[in-house]
């Protein structure tokens, strides 16, 4: 795959990155260890360089350490801090004292002397950003960590976040449903130099399109409480994918391949985190750095989210 550089560091990763949330099984159901450890050998045998991951992502960074082992070298490796578990609970923690720790776990986790990318994972409320900002400072001067990173932070946090230590990315949703960034983070971080990594271009599996109209979710899958997945607003995006199937068989690709790459080629975007726990999910995924959506089929793309019109959407955290 063709690198991007990521924000002004010496770092370069794959335009589709693996997004190892999903391999952890704390919300995705039917994962084991065996699917989890060969989904993370293809992302690598089909060239991903980029894998992302988080303190709070429970065994995914021990199985990501077992197959980079001998690798580590060639790979850009994200990790993040600022939310943790506890109790089966998510928990905001983001205290100096507790990001460099961490920190510290997820080095051990990794079997790795230094994280390329650490990102502040939330907000905490009880925490001011530019402390927050200033621990992630502190584990770059200290060469634990290369690049500073933030996820599901707002414009005005991020600017906070900027000035105390500088980011190299940042880490918000975005995907065909979702473009809120469009109108304020994408403009900030091309002024800035600044590398957008995105998550959920799937939409939690929605746009791979593998989910008939009539599917049931049952209480323990997560996605059950996002208004994406109910009623009404599941009805118009299933009329959305009818739309798109047609555009990625012309194409003769995969909607999921489609979705990703729709994601990857639009103005800002440095890579495209792909979450998956099998191997053909994210052979789907990777596939997308090879497509160049045609111009008639981008506009016919455009069209059919107009028709959709604006979703109703929920933040992750």
């Amino acid at each position: 795959m063709q690198l991007r550089q990521l924000g002004t560091t010496r770092l370069h990763v794959t335009p589709v990155a693996m997004g190892c949330w999903p391999i952890s099984g704390i919300t995705s159901l039917d994962v084991n260890p065996t699917d989890s450890l060969a989904t993370l050998r293809m992302a690598l045998d089909s060239g991903i360089n980029f894998f992302d991951t988080a303190h709070s992502y429970g065994t995914s960074e021990s199985l990501l350490a077992e197959v980079i082992r001998g690798r580590r070298h060639e790979l850009v490796i994200a990790s993040k801090g600022g939310l943790t578990r506890r109790d089966g609970r998510q928990i905001h923690d983001a205290t100096p004292k507790a990001l460099r720790e961490q920190c510290q776990h997820s080095l051990r986790q990794l079997k790795c002397q230094q994280i390329d990318l650490y990102y502040l994972h939330a907000p905490d409320p009880n925490v001011p950003i530019e402390d927050s900002a200033g621990a992630i400072a502190a584990l770059i001067a200290e060469g634990s960590v290369i690049a500073a990173g933030a996820s599901n932070l707002s414009l005005s946090e991020l600017r906070r976040f900027h000035a105390v230590c500088p980011l190299s990315a940042i880490q918000p949703p975005y995907n065909l449903l979702q473009r809120g960034i469009e109108t304020d983070l994408v403009p900030w971080c091309l002024e800035q130099n600044i590398s957008l990594c995105v998550y959920w271009p799937l939409l939690k599996g929605l746009l791979a399109g593998q989910l008939p109209r009539n599917h049931v979710f049952p209480t323990t899958d997560g996605r059950h409480k996002y208004p994406m997945f109910q009623g009404t607003e599941w009805q118009r995006n299933q009329d959305l994918l009818d739309e798109l199937r047609p555009i990625a068989a012309e194409l003769n690709v995969a909607l999921a391949t489609l979705a990703v790459a729709w994601t990857i080629q639009q103005p800002g975007i440095t890579s495209a985190l792909c979450g998956a726990k099998r191997s053909w999910q994210i052979q789907e995924s990777s596939a997308a750095a090879a497509l160049q959506i045609p111009p008639d089929a981008m506009k016919a793309i455009n069209q059919a989210l107009l028709r959709r019109g604006l979703p109703d959407t929920k933040a992750a955290v």
